[in-house]
């Protein structure tokens, strides 16, 4: 059995302190309940803030806002998903997502490909490279970022690399409540994986959050949903189903047709 929790808070804008304290908090209380990974939302760290994070946030700080945060998961003991942005070399920005383990070894990251809103836009450049997946206790495991999961390519692209479990830090508005409701749980039965979908909550830089943080099975239905404020959702794994899927979406697909028709 592997206990997932969910992170749905409030950040303050650039206050990386206060926001890496709430971290710590979630991440104290959620091994205390025996979960093996804590996922925190899109940005986190520093805040949503896209415009404010380009103009005032000091990029030579995140290694150590990176270092504080592996610190966090080695002294509750528990994984950690966070998102924070990160500079390339061409001095490109992007939005980023980074697992790092019990001891706070980094497992596996991830660049946010589809970028939402002229903000996003204007401060960050989209990434290219595919979701890629390792291995965390037995569970194939990948991630992608928010806008990202609401393209069926992105959550495909990880399924048909084996992924049996996609994280995804979100910063999802109000208004968009058929995201998680509808178009989360479709993605997990359509890839037949487990889908946990990570929101802030509350008002950040003049943007109020949906929250509504939901964790979806395999088969579409939901194992854990969060309501509007800041909580700490939990959701066991379920067990890999060895008999395989009721209908078999992946093992049915015809990339070759696909690709006939010039999408």
């Amino acid at each position: 059995m592997v206990l997932l929790a969910l992170m749905q808070a409030n950040a303050a804008v650039l206050d990386v302190g206060a926001n890496c304290a709430a971290v710590e908090a979630a991440a104290r209380k959620a091994a205390a309940a025996g979960a093996r990974l804590l996922l925190t939302p899109e940005l986190f760290p520093v805040g949503y803030a896209p415009l404010r994070l380009r103009a005032e946030f000091d990029p030579t700080a995140l290694p150590s806002i990176r270092q504080a945060l592996a610190e966090i998961a080695r002294r509750n003991s528990i994984a950690l998903v966070y998102s924070l942005p990160a500079v390339t070399p061409p001095g490109e920005w992007q939005i980023t997502a980074t697992l790092v383990d019990e001891a706070g070894a980094e497992l596996l990251s991830y660049a946010k490909v589809h970028l939402f809103g002229p903000e996003e836009r204007q401060a960050f450049v989209p990434a290219g490279e595919g979701p890629r997946v390792v291995d965390f206790h037995g569970i194939r495991t990948s991630m992608v970022i928010c806008y990202d999961v609401e393209f069926p390519e992105a959550v495909r692209a990880a399924a048909v690399r084996g992924a049996e479990l996609l994280l995804v830090p979100t910063a999802l508005a109000e208004g968009f409540d058929t995201v998680p409701q509808l178009l989360v749980r479709a993605r997990a039965l359509e890839n037949h994986l487990t889908l946990a979908y990570a929101n802030h909550s509350g008002t950040e830089d003049g943007c109020d959050f949906l929250g509504g943080s939901v964790v979806a099975a395999p088969d579409g239905s939901l194992l854990a949903a969060a309501g509007a404020g800041a909580e700490l959702l939990f959701a066991e794994l379920p067990a890999r189903d060895t008999s395989g899927p009721e209908v078999a979406y992946l093992d049915d697909r015809r990339p070759e047709v696909y690709r006939s028709w010039g999408s």
